[in-house]
C-alpha cells in the first residue's frame, strides 16, 4: 500500500523539476517507510533516465543518488527530463529493499510505480516462472512488471486485488495507468493548458506542481449537494478528474503534439470490467448457501497475505463479524478494533447506536485481541481541518469516527480487514430498492432519482446558491445540459449502462444494486483509502475478492431480499408503509445471513440492519450545534462566497428545532467551508 504520483509532458517540453518532490512529499502519510523518483527523457537514443532516493532513505538504496543533495539536484536539473515517476511505500509485502519503487524491469525498460495488493500474486507468479520468468524479489509489484512483459495490457484481467497503477514502456514510448474494478484504490489526474498530464493517489500531488488551485468546479458541486456525492467522474477542483473503477489511460508519448488542442488525442480511455447483475443462476439455495461460504473463507484467507500483523474491524454488524470470525479462525487471535459512542444525548432512536457490547460479544466469541475508544460531540470539532484535508474528495457519509477507528488501528496494526461491500453486493437496503420500485423505465429512474438526492432537492438550488454562483451555474453549458436538474439528472442516468428494462421487480433490484455499487460503494472506497491512508493503515475489503463479487452478481434477487412481493409499493402512500415494514424487519441480505449463521450468532444475524453512525442528530442540536452556527453563520464564512447565508441558517435552524433531521447537508456544509479554508485561497 503507497502512495503514487507523475508528471509527463505530451509536447515533450521540459517539466518544472524544482516541483517534482514536492509531489511526492505531500503524500507521505501514505508511505513512510521509503521513497524513490524517476526522470525519464522521451524517446531519448540512447535511453536516458536517472532514479532517486531521498536523504531519509539512502540507507534503504545506498546506491542511488539523493535527490535532495547537492549531486542530486545537479543530476536534476542537468537534463531537460519530460516524464516524472514519483512513490512513498508502506512496505506491507516483502519489506526488503527489493521491493523498492519505481521498479523496473532487468533491461531498464519498463518502470512501475504501483498502490495496492494483488492477492494472487503468488498464483500468477509461479505462471510466469513457468513461462521463464526469473524474480530477484517475494514482492507483488514485480509480478506486475513480468505480467505485463508477458502478457501486455490484457494481464489486468488477471489481477484480482485493489491496485492503482502506472508504468511506462520505454520501448513504444507508452504510459499506462490503470485502477482496479471496484476503485478501492482511487488515481486523480488532470492536463495543464501546457500539455502537461498529472496524476497521483491524491490531488494534493497535482496541486503541488500546478502554480495556482484551480477554481471549484460548479457542476461537481451541484451534484454534491445534490448526492452527497458525485456521481460523474468530476471532482471539486476544475479540470481534475478522478479515473473511474475498472478503466484504464494509455498515454501515447511516441508523437508530439504542438498544438494543445489537438493533446487530447495522445490519451485514450477504456473500461475493461463492469459489474454484470443480469446473469442470474439457477440453483437452489441450499448449494449457493455453501458456495458462498466456500467463497468468504477463500475470500478472507487470500486477503490475509501479508509480512506485516494483520488486525480487523468489528462492529456489531454481521460483515465486519464475518470478516472478524473467518480471519479469527484462520489466523489465530487477530486484533480487533470498535469504536462506541457516548449516547448520554441522544434520542431514542440512538441509542442503538453504540455497538461495542456486541463487538465485546463476538470479539470473545472469537477469542480476539480487542480494543475500543468511545467518541464525545466534540471529537468531531477536533479533527475537521485535518479530516477533510486528508479527505480533499468529498464523498458520502459522516466519516470522522472512521477517521477515529483508523488512528485506533494504526497503533496495533498496518493492515486492517474491513466489511465494506457486503449491503451494496446481497441488498442490504431493501427500504432504497422499494422506493424506486415503478410500472416502468421511467417511473423506476424518476424514483430512485428522487430517493437519491440526500441533501437539497433541484427545486431548492436557487435558494441554496447565492446570486452570483447561480447565475454562473445557470450560464454554464454542463455537457449540453441545463444546469441544477438537468445536469444531476444526466450524472445519475449516466451512471447506468446503455440499456436497462425493468420488466420485474427483480430486475429493477439489480439496476439499484448496479447503481449502488457504482456510485455508493465507490464513495465509500473513496473516503476509507483516505482517512486509513492518512494513519499509514492499509484497508483490505475481502468482501469485494473477485470471486465472490462475480458470484454475488450472480446470485438472484429472490434469495437476497425476503419476501419481495410483499412489498405492495405501487403508490406514494402505500411506499411510505413499504419503507416502514423493510426497515423493521430482516429482509435484506438473506443468504449471507443465513450462510454466516453457520460461525456468527443468530443475534447478529438476524439484527435489523445497522449503519456505523454516531449520533449526530442529537450532538447537531445539543453540545455542537454553537460550533456550527459559529463556524457556518459567521459573517467571514467561506461558503458565503457559494451558498446563500438565509439558507443555511435556516438549515440549522430547522435542525435545531427538531423539525427535520438534516445532520448530513450541515455534516456536508460543515466539510464544504473546511474543503475551502484548507484548499482554496
Amino acid at each position: 500500500m503507497c502512495g503514487i504520483t507523475g508528471a509527463i509532458s505530451l509536447n515533450h517540453g521540459p517539466l518544472q523539476v524544482e516541483r517534482l518532490k514536492s509531489m511526492v512529499d505531500v503524500i507521505a502519510h501514505r508511505g513512510p517507510d521509503d521513497a524513490g523518483y524517476l526522470v525519464w527523457q522521451i524517446g531519448a537514443h540512447p535511453p536516458l533516465g536517472q532514479d532517486f532516493t531521498d536523504s531519509q532513505f539512502q540507507d534503504i538504496c545506498p546506491l542511488l543518488p539523493v535527490i535532495d543533495s547537492p549531486a542530486g539536484q545537479n543530476g536534476l536539473h542537468s537534463e531537460k527530463w519530460n516524464l516524472f515517476f514519483g512513490h512513498r511505500r508502506l512496505s506491507v509485502i516483502d519489506l526488503s529493499p527489493r521491493g523498492h519503487q519505481p521498479m523496473c524491469d532487468k533491461s531498464h525498460q519498463i518502470w512501475l510505480i504501483y498502490n495496492g495488493e494483488i492477492y494472487n500474486f503468488r498464483e500468477i507468479r509461479q505462471e510466469l516462472k513457468a513461462l521463464g520468468s526469473h524474480f530477484s524479489s517475494s514482492s507483488d509489484t514485480e509480478v506486475i512488471i513480468h505480467a505485463y512483459h508477458e502478457w501486455g495490457t490484457d494481464c489486468i484481467h488477471r489481477f484480482n486485488g485493489m491496485f492503482a497503477l502506472a508504468l511506462y514502456d520505454s520501448r513504444d514510448q507508452k504510459v499506462w495507468l490503470a485502477r482496479d474494478r471496484y476503485g478501492i484504490k482511487p488515481l486523480y489526474y488532470a492536463l495543464t493548458n501546457e500539455g502537461t498530464f498529472l496524476f497521483g493517489s491524491e490531488i494534493k500531488s497535482i496541486l503541488a506542481y500546478l502554480p495556482e488551485t484551480p477554481d471549484v468546479d460548479l457542476a461537481a458541486l451541484n451534484e454534491y449537494f445534490s448526492f452527497q456525492n458525485i456521481l460523474s467522474d468530476r471532482t471539486l477542483f476544475s479540470g481534475i478528474q478522478l479515473l473511474p473503477p475498472g478503466h484504464c489511460l494509455e498515454l501515447d508519448l511516441s508523437y508530439v503534439t504542438l498544438n494543445p488542442n489537438l493533446i487530447g488525442g495522445q490519451i485514450s480511455k477504456t473500461q475493461y470490467w463492469d459489474f454484470d447483475f443480469g446473469q442470474e443462476m439457477n440453483a437452489p439455495a441450499k448449494e449457493l448457501e455453501d458456495q458462498l461460504y466456500n467463497l468468504l473463507t477463500q475470500a478472507v484467507k487470500r486477503q490475509c497475505v501479508s509480512d506485516v500483523p494483520v488486525g480487523s474491524y468489528l462492529s456489531g454488524g454481521m460483515d465486519s463479524g464475518t470478516v472478524s470470525a473467518i480471519t479469527a479462525s484462520a489466523f489465530g487471535r487477530i486484533s480487533t478494533f470498535t469504536i462506541g459512542f457516548d449516547l448520554s444525548e441522544a434520542t431514542a432512536h440512538e441509542l442503538h447506536f453504540d455497538e461495542r457490547e456486541l463487538a465485546t460479544y463476538m470479539a470473545n466469541l472469537f477469542e480476539t485481541e480487542h480494543h475500543e475508544d468511545v467518541l464525545h460531540s466534540g471529537d468531531m470539532e477536533a479533527i475537521m481541518g485535518d479530516l477533510i484535508w486528508h479527505l480533499e474528495d468529498l464523498r458520502v457519509g459522516q466519516c470522522y469516527p472512521n477517521d477515529y477507528a483508523a488512528r485506533l488501528a494504526s497503533k496495533f496494526v498496518k493492515v486492517v480487514m474491513s466489511g465494506i461491500g457486503g449491503d451494496e453486493l446481497f441488498g442490504g437496503y431493501p427500504w432504497r430498492y422499494a422506493t424506486a420500485i415503478g410500472n416502468s423505465v421511467e417511473s423506476y429512474t424518476d424514483n430512485y432519482y428522487r430517493y437519491w438526492q440526500r441533501l437539497v432537492y433541484n427545486k431548492e438550488k436557487p435558494l441554496l446558491f447565492n446570486q452570483e454562483v447561480g447565475d454562473r451555474l445557470r450560464k454554464m453549458d454542463i455537457d449540453g445540459a441545463i444546469p441544477f436538474k438537468d445536469h444531476t439528472l444526466m450524472a445519475f442516468q449516466n451512471v447506468y449502462p446503455a440499456e436497462i428494462r425493468c420488466t420485474s421487480w427483480e430486475e429493477q433490484v439489480n439496476h439499484s444494486l448496479y447503481f449502488e455499487c457504482k456510485t455508493f460503494l465507490h464513495g465509500l472506497l473513496v473516503v476509507e483509502d483516505k482517512i486509513s491512508m492518512a494513519h499509514s493503515l492499509e484497508t483490505r475489503v475481502p468482501l469485494l475478492d473477485n470471486d465472490l463479487v462475480d458470484f454475488a452478481c450472480q446470485t438472484p434477487v429472490r434469495y437476497k431480499i425476503a419476501n419481495l412481493h410483499n412489498w405492495k409499493a405501487s403508490d406514494e402512500n402505500i411506499r411510505r408503509k413499504g419503507k416502514t415494514y423493510l426497515e423493521r424487519t430482516d429482509v435484506g441480505k438473506n443468504i449471507l445471513r443465513k450462510t454466516m449463521g453457520r460461525i456468527i450468532p443468530k443475534s447478529i444475524t438476524q439484527a435489523k440492519k445497522q449503519g456505523f453512525s454516531a449520533p449526530d442528530e442529537s450532538w447537531f442540536r445539543g453540545s455542537s450545534e454553537k460550533y456550527i452556527r459559529d463556524l457556518l453563520l459567521a459573517d467571514r464564512a467561506r461558503i458565503n462566497e457559494y451558498l446563500n447565508p438565509e439558507y443555511v441558517q435556516q438549515v440549522i435552524d430547522t435542525h435545531s428545532s427538531g423539525a427535520e433531521n438534516k445532520r448530513l447537508l450541515i455534516w456536508s456544509l460543515l466539510s464544504f467551508e473546511w474543503w475551502l479554508k484548507r484548499f482554496v485561497k
